[in-house]
């Protein structure tokens, strides 16, 4: 039974990671060929660097990346903290709704918020653009920082901030004291989710930007509706590394986390 499930096992990470793997390797190819691996260069990756439309998608992906982030993980930590002393069926309730926007497809959040924007864009002006990208990025970015936040509230001490009050903290030090570091590896961790998110996130994107903002998954998506070039195969490839890196650094902090107070790390036994 072992080795049935360590095959059916390479058989999903075969079906998953050879087409990334065909992909990185033809970014390398010395021509256009998509079927036939004719020498190596990094000629495509230089012509990448020199492409200023998809440079300037990278660099408005990246900082729509990073605000919505911060601004998510601020928005979801405090609301998380204001769930987290909900009584419990209120609890329940909120915590469905915050999760209902991860379970709902994307399309629909995307035609949504286009559809928001448009009422606001006849009534006060507002143009689709950096402002309007920036705000979706947000809304779907905050319930995974939710998400990732509510599993260390309960595995706090609930009588840890009284204990700090007691000892003399004012209610503000008390929380930066003692509750933050506590529930610090899942702010950490819903940061760099709403990272990755926001990073490759094509859908919600695509509705809600305007011509004068792009990112990098639009912009990759108007160069494949007219020919597929290596650059697109080099810039894929540098996102898959991207996102690689961040799931790393994502899964070290919390197997450090876990490490720290005593409990078993998954895969191996208590």
């Amino acid at each position: 039974m072992k080795v049935l499930s360590k095959i059916y096992l390479a058989i999903v990470l075969m079906f998953l990671y050879i087409p990334i793997f065909v992909l990185i390797v033809f970014s390398f190819n010395t021509t256009k060929s998509r079927t036939v691996m004719s020498g190596f260069t990094f000629e495509w990756y230089e012509k990448l660097f020199r492409n200023d439309i998809i440079m300037s998608s990278l660099m408005n992906t990246i900082i729509i990346a990073v605000l919505a982030s911060i601004a998510a993980t601020i928005l979801g930590t405090a609301a998380a903290i204001g769930i987290n002393s909900m009584k419990k069926l209120p609890r329940a309730v909120v915590l469905n709704v915050t999760n209902f926007p991860i379970i709902n497809p994307e399309i629909v959040t995307g035609v949504s918020l286009m559809l928001l924007f448009v009422f606001f864009a006849a009534r006060m002006n507002v143009e689709f653009g950096f402002a309007t990208l920036l705000i979706a990025h947000i809304t779907f970015d905050v319930p995974y920082v939710i998400l990732n936040v509510m599993p260390k509230f309960r595995q706090m001490d609930p009588f840890l901030y009284e204990a700090a009050q007691d000892l003399g903290c004012s209610p503000v030090k008390a929380f930066f004291k003692v509750v933050l570091p506590e529930i610090m590896p899942g702010v950490v961790s819903g940061f760099l989710m709403s990272f990755t998110f926001s990073l490759d996130d094509f859908i919600i994107s695509y509705f809600t930007s305007g011509s004068s903002t792009q990112t990098l998954p639009v912009t990759i998506y108007s160069m494949t509706r007219r020919k597929v070039s290596p650059e697109i195969n080099a810039l894929s490839t540098i996102i898959f590394l991207v996102v690689v890196v961040v799931l790393i650094v994502k899964n070290i902090i919390e197997r450090r986390s876990e490490a720290k107070k005593g409990m078993p790390i998954k895969g191996e036994k208590a």
